[in-house]
């Protein structure tokens, strides 16, 4: 048998130890060798890897951030696919890749699968937007940390009389949106699945301020189209070529407040979301992706996603991980409704 490699790509997220932990602990106890590969895709590409032992794994269940590092380079956007990685995997003798991402990645990860690799996806993301799974580790952490900052600036806003617009991130999903906004009682939710009128928006708050409470907390997803004749700004892109959101609360605070009068303030909470400790939850839904992963790479069952579906971990095709990007259903939506205003 061949060495197990192991990378963590793209955007970092809660839990993402764990997951490395879950791997190299289920490997070691079937006699299996893994390699952790360093910065993601970067490190594929420019051979660039570390030995991982279980002593090596000890005392960072609970951290943040990712012990083999990551980046946004992908073997496609960045270099030539398999041939760009091939050297790596024959000098260090790796025969299946667990490779530990949100959608790019693992439509990366889909690709060189379908030229050769031997691949098992772990759904990585904050975003919890990914297909096939019940739930993304990374997005429990990312709520209860969107919802306790929601909570101290419903207190801020009280004192003061004002509106908040409060922007958490998402990407094109409002999935932290609408469970941050539902568990921290917010007035109005704006996600990209649902269609909004800002005239309704500010109707809303000016019959909230009618009837005596004179301030109001505005939720909105990082990726909401702004209102008619109002610009979040220009839009920016990372070293990497890929967009970067982010400022669409101002555009939806100024029209509340061009229209209310109400003064009205913004917080992006950015990537406080996803940096930190995990919350316990995910940290056990990352450990048992990890341990499952490492099963199925061990037993030969590649070119997958685990898959988090009701209590157990299951194979998904990475054909139907990858088919769509996951979004909020609307009778979620509609709960978070109820309390609007």
């Amino acid at each position: 048998m061949g060495v197990i490699g192991v990378l963590t790509a793209g955007g970092d997220c809660p839990g993402l130890n764990a997951v490395i932990r879950g791997v190299v602990g289920r490997a070691d106890e079937r006699g299996e060798e893994v390699l952790g590969i360093l910065n993601g895709w970067e490190g594929l590409m420019e051979d660039n890897t570390v030995l991982l032992r279980r002593d090596d794994v000890r005392g960072i269940l609970g951290r943040g951030g990712t012990i083999l590092g990551t980046s946004r380079m992908d073997p496609y956007f960045h270099g030539k696919g398999m041939i760009s990685c091939e050297g790596t995997l024959s000098r260090n003798g790796i025969d299946r890749i667990i490779v530990v991402g949100g959608d790019g990645t693992l439509r990366s990860a889909m690709r060189l699968a379908d030229e050769g690799l031997n691949v098992v996806g772990v759904p990585k993301t904050i975003d919890n937007d990914i297909c096939g799974t019940d739930i993304t580790f990374g997005f429990q952490t990312a709520t209860q940390i969107a919802t306790e900052a929601i909570d101290r600036l419903a207190t801020t806003a009280e004192a003061h009389n004002r509106v908040i617009v409060v922007e958490v991130m998402g990407r094109t999903k409002g999935w932290i949106a609408t469970y941050a906004g539902i568990a921290g009682g917010a007035d109005y939710i704006l996600i990209p699945e649902q269609r909004y009128s800002i005239d309704h928006v500010v109707d809303v708050l000016r019959q909230r301020h009618r009837s005596g409470h004179r301030y109001s907390i505005v939720v909105v997803a990082e990726g909401i189209d702004p209102p008619p004749g109002y610009e979040p700004g220009e839009m920016k892109q990372d070293a990497f070529g890929f967009d970067r959101l982010g400022g669409v609360a101002y555009a939806v605070a100024a029209a509340i407040e061009d229209n209310t009068q109400f003064e009205t303030r913004v917080s992006i909470l950015g990537h406080i979301q996803r940096g930190g400790t995990p919350v316990a939850s995910d940290r056990v839904l990352a450990t048992r992706l990890g341990v499952a992963a490492a099963d199925f790479a061990i037993d030969g069952l590649t070119n997958v996603m685990v898959a988090m579906r009701a209590t157990e971990t299951v194979p998904v095709p990475l054909v139907e991980a990858t088919s769509a990007i996951r979004g909020v259903p609307d009778d979620i939506y509609q709960t978070a409704e109820t309390f609007f205003g």
